[in-house]
């Protein structure tokens, strides 16, 4: 997943300031400062899964904790990341051991996704607080499994859809949903293609990596390094492809900005046949019909970002630009925004009217929460609903044919086969329950 560039003020007032936008600040109850008030206020944080993003997300809660301890399948791994972090952080090769410290108050989960929702629901009831990477789930059942477990133990968790922490997307929900687009019908999200490959060659498990404990709740199969660590993605046992991998970041802010949800889905793709090879989608496109009958495009090919259009005009974004005549027609008719900001949190100070407030930190954010009990940006709600939709339309090309869906019961209508694939079959030991 690619990074949020807009890491400090500066660099957040100078984008702003090239759309011609003032700015009221969003100042964090005590996130963004680099030292804490107090010596109680340095968190002690676990960080779970250190290759790629788990070191990118760990790197940006260093200011607001201390990292204490690192768990991850592979010593190598591991190892590596206790010599990034220092020598202070306890190393485990099994998350369970982690969550059992008492000095762990936060945890920051970027295992595969296969993982996300055991080792949340876990998380959560021993008491933390989490920062979880998207997408949330692997299925539709377990989101609404997290969904509950998060009300029952009120635990504070923020998904790792850093988009919405971003002001160029903010601001393009809010201006639909504002009408400055007229009356919305049609949205567009591109991702990328899958990459396709294989088959590729099984070979010996190396002693460094505990291959079982990886593969968690899916099935058991022979070790093919493809399967593993980054290139995960394009295996269907263990994630979604790019409609969960992009479309997790872009689904969410359409959806963020459509305020409906999905009743049908049809989903066409092209399946690879080949053994021991990746196997999601090497094409695919899905169009989505939300209740208030507005149509969300999904395609692989194209221009990355949104494209949202109304009866009066047509707005884009993406992560390096937000562009269309509303957009450059906001200096002269700024948004009312006491009345359209989505994220309305009750401790940062109130927006002066007509400025764009903005938050900077996703993970700030999510440590601004902890201290407050608020309900973060990127919330487990919001997120179930979003990843659903991705999951609903890789349902759909996976079945070949139109589905439709009903949001409030959560269950296809009239299709037992395709509630069947509401969830998956987990591996004795590995259930998430």
């Amino acid at each position: 997943m690619a990074r949020n560039t807009l890491h400090t003020r500066r660099e957040f007032l100078t984008a702003a300031a090239g759309l011609g936008l003032g700015v009221t600040f969003y100042e964090p109850a005590y996130s963004l400062q680099k030292k804490p008030r107090f010596k109680s206020e340095r968190l002690g944080i676990g960080a779970i899964g250190m290759r790629y993003q788990g070191s990118v997300i760990t790197q940006k809660a260093l200011p607001h904790g201390d990292v204490v301890a690192i768990a991850d399948v592979d010593r190598h791994v591991r190892e590596q990341a206790r010599a990034s972090f220092g020598s202070t952080p306890r190393i485990f090769e099994d998350y369970r051991d982690l969550l059992k410290r008492k000095d762990v108050d936060v945890v920051l989960i970027a295992a595969p996704d296969h993982w996300h929702a055991k080792m949340l629901v876990d998380a959560c009831r021993a008491g933390k607080d989490v920062y979880c990477e998207k997408p949330l789930t692997l299925t539709i059942d377990e989101g609404r499994l997290i969904r509950e477990v998060v009300k029952q133990t009120r635990r504070v968790v923020q998904v790792g859809t850093w988009q919405r922490s971003d002001f160029r997307f903010r601001l393009a929900a809010e201006m639909v949903r504002a009408g400055r687009i007229g009356k919305l019908f049609r949205v567009t999200c591109t991702t990328d293609r899958n990459p396709t490959g294989g088959p590729f060659e099984t070979r010996r498990v190396p002693r460094h990596f505990n291959w079982n404990l990886w593969q968690g709740q899916t099935p058991a199969a022979p070790y093919i390094p493809e399967r593993s660590h980054y290139t995960f993605r394009w295996w269907y046992e263990y994630s979604g492809g790019k409609m969960t991998d992009w479309g997790a970041h872009h689904i969410d802010i359409a959806q963020w900005a459509v305020d409906s949800l999905p009743v049908a889905v049809e989903g066409k793709a092209t399946l690879p046949t080949i053994k021991d090879g990746y196997n999601v989608a090497s094409r695919f496109n899905a169009e989505v019909t939300y209740a208030n009958d507005v149509e969300l495009f999904i395609k692989d090919e194209g221009r990355r970002g949104i494209l949202f259009e109304g009866e009066t005009g047509r707005l884009f974004v993406n992560r390096g630009k937000i562009d269309g005549r509303p957009v450059h027609q906001l200096k002269e008719k700024p948004l009312p925004h006491e009345k359209y900001t989505l994220y309305k949190d009750n401790h940062s100070r109130p927006p002066r009217h007509g400025k764009l407030e903005a938050i900077i930190s996703h993970m700030g954010n999510f440590f601004d929460c902890i201290a407050t009990r608020k309900t973060p940006i990127s919330d487990v709600d919001s997120q179930h609903r979003s990843v659903s939709t991705c999951h609903l339309a890789n349902i759909s090309m996976r079945l070949g044919r139109k589905l439709s869906w009903d949001p409030k019961t959560e269950k296809f209508v009239g299709d037992k086969e395709a509630n069947g694939w509401l969830r998956r079959e987990q591996r004795k030991g590995f259930e998430v329950v």
